[in-house]
């Protein structure tokens, strides 16, 4: 873990603040490129992964979330490829739990899909971890393996039940995929409902070589999917926000949140407060945008607290003001090479 900092030095440095005056208060930290699924809109059936020496160690990552807690982060999240999968991720967490434990960070949470959550929900409890994200496509197990290409539903369910059990809120995350899924999305709503979980609806984003798909095929608007919803369900607008780029609807019948992520049809960059950093210590400005920074190379050469700031600040300095996810100019390609995996989720 981190050590404190001493009482003569200072607790916080100025807040990050990009070229368009949105304070950075959100890092997303992806520990690993690696899973245990190979989700179609997200993986290629046969991925190549990352050699292991160029992960950052757990013991960088953690100083790396130090240094932008210093500079104002105040929401972290750890994700992946599937962050459960990484040997002794739970150090790591353990040691950001007790920085929320301290005052210095309002709140650490997790993507996952699941599929290793049984057997870590009580430590993720115990470390701090009060609300989690939950990859979950489908609730038909033959759709669920068809879009996981050989996931067990049952495993996953199994995790969300040991989430429950321990308190931690889930919020279930979900890519919409038209001609896989389409005729689940009430069905999705009403278990939402039963089970009381929130739910999000994502469109299908331009990452990453298929090997084959064909991603414009997989494409469904989420403004189709909020007409056929509003068929069945009464949708309420409401002002609520997370910080995150969902916007969200109450369901009348339900009690329930759902909200909608549309990083195409209607993007949330005017309000975006975050950034990601890879497990190979490349910092990500923008989900879609290629400019990333380089903060493994400081980091080993032996950087001070100080000059990592100056290279965090340098970054920021570079934030556009928005993405470009546009399949219609673009057509069957992707718009950007690498992997959602890589990036973090």
């Amino acid at each position: 873990m981190i050590a404190a900092p001493t009482a003569d030095a200072p607790t916080r440095a100025a807040p990050l603040i990009d070229p368009f005056a949105r304070a950075i208060r959100y890092l997303r930290v992806s520990v690993t490129d690696r899973c245990d699924l190979r989700c179609v809109y997200c993986m290629a059936e046969k991925m190549t992964f990352l050699p292991r020496k160029e992960l950052l160690t757990l013991e960088e990552l953690e100083r790396l979330c130090g240094s932008f807690i210093r500079l104002g982060v105040k929401k972290l999240r750890i994700t992946g490829g599937e962050p459960l999968v990484r040997r002794d991720v739970l150090d790591l967490i353990r040691g950001l739990g007790a920085r929320v434990e301290a005052g210095e960070l309002e709140e650490l949470t997790l993507t996952t899909n699941a599929t290793q959550l049984a057997r870590h929900a009580e430590a993720l409890a115990a470390a701090g971890v009060r609300r989690i994200n939950v990859s979950l496509d489908s609730l038909d197990p033959a759709t669920f393996a068809k879009v996981t290409r050989g996931g067990d539903l049952k495993q996953v369910m199994a995790g969300l039940e040991a989430a429950r059990a321990v308190g931690i809120h889930l919020k279930i995350n979900v890519v919409a995929l038209k001609g896989i899924n389409d005729g689940e999305v009430h069905d999705l709503v009403a278990w939402a409902g039963r089970e009381g979980h929130d739910l999000a609806f994502i469109e299908v984003m331009p990452l990453g070589e298929l090997g084959g798909l064909e991603r414009l095929d997989q494409y469904w608007p989420l403004s189709e999917v909020r007409r056929e919803l509003a068929t069945r369900w009464t949708l309420q607008d409401t002002l609520y926000r997370t910080g995150g780029p969902a916007r969200y609807v109450d369901v009348a019948e339900t009690g329930r949140r759902i909200g909608f992520i549309t990083p195409l049809t209607h993007n949330f960059c005017e309000s975006c407060n975050r950034v990601r950093l890879t497990c190979t210590g490349q910092l990500y400005m923008c989900l879609g945008q290629e400019d990333s920074a380089d903060l493994r190379a400081p980091l080993r050469a032996g950087a001070s607290e100080a000059e990592l700031e100056d290279a965090i600040r340098a970054a920021i300095a570079r934030k556009p003001k928005g993405h470009d996810f546009i399949y219609e100019r673009r057509g069957q390609a992707p718009a950007l090479s690498r992997h959602m995996s890589v990036t973090g989720g």
